[in-house]
């Protein structure tokens, strides 16, 4: 059985000061419990001590991730990180392969395959993502363009834990317009993603794998993709800024 993950990717948001506050709001709307769903927050690296030291003061049922991570161990890489430093701070996941990173700075599968061992080399849980353009999906070959990216973005990896790595599916044409993906288009690509994961690790893996929605989706909506039989959870972008809204969804992933 796979437990439900609701991850928060902040993006560029929240300075170091807003990031503790934005922490501490969650901690108190999550005081309770998230069940058995896993929850982790994503910060932009300048906030991940004050993040990390919040949810040890507060025993914050939530666990902290990174953003992006490169796969040197240390060296003249001028503005990277390490996965030993988000180690060191406490990040237990990290995001690899966001669209915005495949855009904005040309990353590649090839990069991100790289990271993915980087990262699980220090027992860190890649949040992997995928997902296509809108030319691609009116055009009709968006489960193609997703499994070649999961096979390249995989390639090579071990995974003896399938609850260690993370698949993440944003179709990029829903990234912060407004626009969502219905239930049924997420099910298709994820029950695609997780047959070509049970093509490469075998089927006891693949079943273990988490796969999550990302793109647009909110508290009215999220529940609407958690009834499909291979979406887990989402990754939230804009909701996960705002205390309640991320909780809701956490809640309504319980």
């Amino acid at each position: 059985m796979r437990n439900r993950m609701i991850a928060g990717n902040w993006k560029m948001n929240e300075t170091y000061t807003e990031g503790v506050v934005l922490a501490q709001g969650l901690a108190k709307e999550l005081a309770d419990g998230t069940g058995d769903v896993d929850v982790v927050v994503c910060p932009p690296a300048v906030d991940l001590k004050g993040v990390a030291e919040v949810i040890e003061q507060e025993n914050a049922p939530f666990a902290l991730g990174a953003q992006n991570v490169y796969w040197e161990e240390s060296g003249a890489y001028t503005g990277e990180t390490a996965p030993n430093m988000l180690t060191n701070i406490g990040a237990t996941y990290c995001i690899i392969g966001h669209s915005e990173r495949r855009g904005y700075f040309g990353e590649t599968d090839e990069d991100i395959n790289k990271k993915a061992k980087a990262l699980m080399a220090h027992d860190i849980v890649p949040i992997s993502c995928c997902g296509e353009p809108l030319e691609v999906r009116e055009a009709g070959k968006h489960v193609e363009f997703v499994v070649d990216q999961i096979k390249k973005d995989t390639e090579g990896l071990e995974i003896a834990d399938p609850s260690k790595y993370v698949v993440a599916y944003e179709p990029i044409w829903a990234i912060g317009t407004g626009k969502t993906a219905t239930a049924d288009d997420a099910q298709e690509v994820c029950g695609a993603i997780r047959k070509t994961l049970a093509d490469i690790f075998g089927k006891e893996t693949a079943d273990g794998i988490r796969v999550l929605y990302g793109g647009s989706a909110k508290p009215n909506n999220v529940a609407g993709f958690l009834e499909k039989e291979d979406v887990d959870g989402a990754l939230v972008g804009g909701a996960s800024l705002k205390a309640d809204s991320f909780a809701a969804m956490v809640k309504a992933a319980m």
